[in-house]
């Protein structure tokens, strides 16, 4: 008895390292727009699921209900988000998750007291529901995945939660990991203000100061996907947008736009071609990329660097990136 468990726990633990390798070669190969639906797929050779949804969501305050952000999803349907929303307040199991960072949660059954989450369950089949989600510090949001099983299929049981959390943490770190590259923040707070995303619109990534930001200008915003006014500036990328009192700056990255967040001064001094040249320098681009990208010479994108310093008062690319993404930050300063 005890050597036929040590043979399978043994082929579980094989099958759980063959799917972390894959994971980390999808995350090489496929880059952060499919990595983790392709992961996902691979990990319910070892937990079945139906279907599954992942992606960045803000925890439930007095006086807001959870709002999901950056979402992906396998086998629901593109209105899945819209629809929970709609009695996000009352979902007892998403609370419990919110309030449980770093522990799976499980559910079973469609016995919501809440008519709109108890008929929102049994239209998408949501019987066995298995969920994670971890605090994102840099972003200001929680990042969540959760599976889901019909109703007659069989629990989630103690082991293939125990799979689930493991596969999780290198999952998470694997996006973060992603993330961080392309934005390239280093400090605690320094991701709220940007967003990833295709340039269908999808998001990959969105810190919190930035969806605040959109919503407060545009407020029928679900979030599912960025605003229509967005998407239309991305394949424009770069270039400077007006978002109300802010402005966002649109960078291109691969078959990526990064969005970064900009509460200008009024008199700001930079010229719209001077921000975004200054901020592909202090993302690490060359005077040279810069100059391709911008269709310039690299000597106007050098006369534009130069301005940019003068009139920030800035010595270095470090203080350069750290005044452009600083919401506080009046670009009237001059140097002393």
């Amino acid at each position: 008895m005890g050597e036929g468990n040590d043979v399978t726990s043994m082929a579980t633990l094989n099958a759980f390292n063959r799917c972390v390798l894959h994971l980390g070669r999808l995350a090489r190969e496929r880059g952060a727009s499919q990595f983790i639906e392709e992961g996902l797929q691979a990990f319910s050779e070892l937990v079945p699921f139906a279907s599954a949804w992942w992606g960045e969501m803000s925890a439930s305050a007095a006086d807001a209900p959870p709002k999901s952000w950056m979402h992906g999803r396998i086998n629901l349907p593109e209105s899945f988000a819209v629809e929970w929303h709609k009695g996000a307040d009352s979902d007892s199991f998403s609370h419990d998750t919110l309030s449980q960072p770093g522990e799976v949660v499980r559910e079973s059954g469609f016995d919501n007291l809440n008519d709109v989450v108890d008929a929102f369950a049994r239209r998408h089949d949501l019987y066995h529901a298995m969920c994670i989600t971890f605090e994102l510090p840099e972003s200001g949001l929680m990042f969540f995945v959760c599976l889901y099983r019909g109703e007659h299929a069989p629990v989630f049981n103690d082991s293939e939660a125990d799979l689930f959390s493991a596969f999780c943490d290198h999952l998470l770190q694997l996006w973060r990991f992603q993330v961080q590259d392309m934005i390239r923040f280093n400090t605690g707070s320094g991701a709220t203000d940007f967003g990833i995303a295709r340039l269908d619109g999808s998001l990959l990534y969105v810190g919190a100061s930035l969806c605040a930001a959109i919503q407060r200008e545009l407020p029928g915003w679900s979030g599912s996907t960025l605003p229509f006014e967005v998407i239309a500036q991305l394949p424009k990328a770069p270039c400077v947008i007006r978002l109300g009192r802010c402005a966002l700056t649109l960078s291109p990255n691969a078959e990526h736009v990064i969005l970064s967040l900009e509460t200008q001064a009024r008199g700001a001094v930079l010229a719209p071609r001077e921000r975004t040249a200054a901020m592909l320098f202090a993302a690490g681009h060359s005077y040279k990329e810069i100059a391709k990208t911008l269709g310039l010479s690299p000597a106007t994108v050098r006369t534009y660097l130069r301005n940019c310093y003068l009139q920030l008062g800035v010595k270095s690319k470090v203080e350069l990136g750290s005044v452009l993404r600083s919401p506080s930050h009046d670009t009237r300063r001059t140097p002393h």
